[in-house]
């Protein structure tokens, strides 16, 4: 079934493009959306004389998507994140963790135009992350994972290591009662 778009639909087409849909996806989820209408030669009319209009919104993104590229390209995101001695991530880093940083930079990005490389980062070091910005338009940026600095791993050992001693120092201080209680009763039976 053709249909022409009223509003760009991801990954379909954008606006005012003609495309040849499934019957039930244009029924149930296109037409009530109001994502498009049916092919018809007074729509088509229609939609030649927004042609102009349409075009030039086209072009605006374009030139929106070309100008978000180049300050993307710029940017060099850091990002702190709580890791081992090898440099293993204790979390992943996401794409939704990527958008996040960028929102704090000032870019308003959706988490699904950022593509990571294996779909999250596990370690620390310096990675190319890819974002989808308009038609074939593709940013390039550079995000740097660092490792949270956290509390060394040695005093929690020498804590426990000190909670050893203790229980074993209880446990001989029970031994010695219970020898020093039998020592008593093997008394009292030789008395007797």
């Amino acid at each position: 079934m053709k249909v022409i778009l009223n509003k760009d639909v991801n990954p379909l087409g954008e606006e005012g493009d003609v495309k040849d849909v499934a019957k039930g996806y244009a029924r149930n989820y296109l037409f009530p959306r109001g994502l498009a209408v049916p092919y018809t030669e007074r729509n088509m009319k229609v939609f030649e004389a927004r042609r102009e209009e349409i075009e030039a919104r086209k072009a605006e993104k374009r030139k929106d998507a070309a100008s978000l590229k180049e300050r993307l390209e710029g940017t060099e995101l850091v990002i702190t994140m709580p890791a081992g001695a090898n440099g293993k991530l204790y979390g992943a880093v996401t794409n939704q963790t990527i958008a996040d940083e960028l929102i704090k930079q000032g870019f308003q990005v959706e988490r699904k135009r950022i593509e990571v490389p294996g779909n999250h980062i596990k370690s620390v070091g310096k990675f190319k992350i890819h974002v989808k910005l308009y038609e074939s338009t593709t940013a390039e940026v550079t995000v740097v994972i660092q490792a949270q600095v956290t509390k060394t791993e040695e005093k929690p050992e020498a804590h426990k290591g000190h909670q050893r001693g203790h229980r074993g120092a209880h446990k001989e201080e029970a031994a010695a009662e219970t020898s020093a209680q039998e020592n008593a009763s093997d008394a009292a039976e030789a008395r007797e």
